[in-house]
């Protein structure tokens, strides 16, 4: 099995660019081995681009059976593959790398004689792989706490640095900063930092735009701590006082959050997460006069989806959106001990909507926690951040505003 990327550093702990790992299963003849091919020490290349550990530092530093140069991979896959029935390999990230793959699944079945019987298939490692990756072990659970307790100590940190005329990007620096310094390998995603009506866009990247008194902030950001991703929104005001009408929705987004947040155990459905926090938003829109009719005439026609477009929860680890399946059998999957995941609902009105008064138009809020399934219910991960309106409003009142 050779594997890169992410699913590379969840096998090795190794950083490196060049690498290939190559697993052999057990036998009846031999135990079950590793071989890493990576680049080999080279001085005139690292005074250049790095250092490297090297093929004689590999196996004692990595735990892996044995090392070999890379440039040497394609000539001496073939001899390590022969006799094994089925090779995994993951297609689709490099086209080039999967070329030499097809060359040699044929060369090996070229080879085959007597005893010596050629590949079958090539199967995908990622059902397998991915699974394994969704439930985490005591050490990614700890470098995950770490990730959200740097990221919630720096959102907690920048409402009381934000304030009118200052500018998105000076938030995004602030952050960066505040990751750096706290150890972090750096932000795990690209910042969205959204003031006033660009909290209506999900994606928002400019962050360029000035602050203007009276709106909120949407921040969306999270630190890596030994490659494990944190993922945090926190909804702010800019002058560090909520409105009314900012307020009341912000209450139904922090309900909607906590109802989820709750429904959070092992063997409750991951979808379970998402319809806790629907019922409470469309429930709460429909208080205020956004939406019309009943819940279930709601839920029906999809009207909410103007206000709540996106799912309430993804799961978390190496990336952002990590890996693992969401579906088991057709249904929805059961929660497990070890799974880390998010839970953001958000309400978005569009600046141009007609069909609501145009005291709501432009205010776009969203609240995510990173919530770990233990064995007798759930962990915040990430307690640090401020939510609630108080705290939010003592957290922006707390320190001098950037550029002070």
């Amino acid at each position: 099995m050779c594997i890169r990327d992410s699913d590379f550093w969840y096998l090795t702990g190794f950083a490196e660019p060049e690498s290939c790992l190559v697993l052999f299963p057990a036998t009846t003849e031999q135990p079950a081995r590793s071989v890493l091919f990576l680049r080999e020490k080279d001085k005139e290349r690292e005074v250049w681009s790095g250092r490297r550990l090297g093929i004689e530092a590999a196996p004692e530093k990595l735990g892996v059976d044995e090392a070999r140069d890379i440039t040497r991979l394609w000539e001496e896959l073939p001899a390590l593959l022969a006799g094994q029935e089925q090779i995994m390999w993951r297609f689709g990230d490099d086209v080039d790398l999967d070329r030499r793959m097809v060359e040699t699944f044929v060369a090996l079945r070229g080879r085959a004689r007597g005893t010596v019987l050629p590949p079958t298939a090539i199967l995908d490692p990622a059902p397998i792989l991915h699974e394994m990756r969704l439930v985490k072990s005591d050490h990614e659970i700890e470098a995950m706490r770490k990730a959200a307790e740097i990221t919630a100590r720096a959102h907690r940190d920048l409402m009381g640095k934000v304030a009118p005329g200052g500018n998105e990007c000076e938030a995004e620096a602030f952050l960066d900063h505040a990751y750096r310094s706290q150890g972090s390998t750096g932000a795990a995603y690209g910042h969205i930092c959204a003031g006033g009506d660009n909290a209506c866009i999900l994606h928002y990247v400019e962050n360029n735009q000035e602050l203007v008194d009276g709106d909120l902030m949407l921040v969306d950001s999270g630190a890596e701590w030994d490659f494990y991703a944190a993922d945090i929104t926190r909804t702010f005001p800019v002058n560090g006082k909520f409105s009314e009408d900012q307020r009341a929705l912000y209450e139904i987004v922090l309900a909607a959050e906590l109802a989820s947040i709750a429904a959070v155990k092992p063997g409750a459905k991951f979808d379970d997460v998402h319809e806790a926090s629907l019922h409470t938003i469309v429930d709460g829109l429909i208080e205020l006069g956004l939406l019309k009719g009943t819940r279930k005439e709601n839920l029906d026609s999809g009207a909410y989806r103007s206000f709540f477009m996106h799912k309430t929860s993804h799961w978390l680890g190496l990336d952002v959106h990590d890996c693992g399946r969401y579906v088991e059998d057709g249904e929805s999957r059961p929660l497990e001990a070890g799974m880390v995941l998010t839970i953001e609902p958000g309400i978005y009105v569009d600046p141009e909507n007609q069909d609501v008064e145009e005291r709501w138009r432009g205010i776009g809020i969203r609240i995510e926690d990173d919530v770990l399934v233990t064995s007798d219910g759930h962990e915040v991960l990430t307690t640090e951040a401020p939510k609630t309106v108080a705290d939010v409003e003592a957290a922006c009142a707390a320190t001098p505003p950037l550029g002070s």
